[in-house]
């Protein structure tokens, strides 16, 4: 990956991460916790592809995984993470731009519920029981509600930060410049000096036709 993409990466996992243990999570709502680290990396998925979303959901996955208070395995939802944000690659759009809002939204939705799914998958062949007593319906539904009524507000924010980090406006203004000094050298060896030589070929040629025109004159009059 590049620079600039493990910075931004970085930057927006951690704050998305600080907001959901010390705000999301203190809501006490009832089923799911809104997951915006879900959001976070489903949206950098969509920008970089399926392997930078599949290493931004590994990274994400794990920094939940050790941050406190983390109540289960090591590297279990950087698993899960890392298998969304591949997946999540995969349908990334043209230039990483949205055309409409139906397609992230069942993105969003489908993502809700396999991450909720393969959790408890690998929850229940680690042998973690301890959402049980919510129910598995009552997750999955909780879980894609609260994370479809927070993506709108995430997900086109976070894919408008990681496209405009894309483009450089530096490497733009070089690349512009040299292509307008290489076109510029291209028109002033080529064309100019082609049509220099063709001008001064005309002069010279037009020059002795006025003169062979003379001397024949000047021979007539001397007949």
């Amino acid at each position: 990956m590049r620079v600039n993409r493990i910075l931004l990466s970085t930057a927006l996992v951690v704050v998305a991460l600080v907001v959901q243990v010390s705000v999301l999570a203190r809501l006490h709502l009832p089923g799911a916790v809104p997951d915006l680290l879900l959001l976070t990396v489903l949206a950098l998925a969509m920008v970089y592809g399926h392997v930078g979303g599949a290493l931004v959901g590994f990274g994400a996955g794990l920094l939940a995984d050790l941050a406190p208070p983390a109540d289960h395995a090591a590297g279990r939802y950087a698993l899960v993470l890392c298998v969304i944000g591949y997946v999540a690659g995969l349908v990334k759009p043209e230039n990483g731009r949205l055309k409409s809002a139906t397609g992230p939204m069942l993105v969003v939705v489908g993502a809700a519920v396999g991450s909720t799914l393969l959790y408890a998958g690998v929850g229940a062949l680690v042998g973690d029981t301890a959402a049980r007593h919510v129910g598995l319906p009552g997750l999955l539904f909780s879980a894609a509600l609260y994370d479809l009524l927070l993506a709108p507000f995430v997900v086109p924010a976070v894919m408008a930060l990681a496209r405009r980090a894309e483009n450089d406006p530096l490497a733009e203004t070089t690349s512009a410049a040299k292509a307008t000094d290489i076109s510029s050298g291209w028109l002033a060896s080529g064309t100019g000096l082609r049509i220099g030589g063709q001008r001064g070929g005309l002069r010279m040629k037009a020059s002795r036709a006025r003169t062979a025109r003379a001397g024949r004159i000047k021979g007539v009059k001397r007949l």
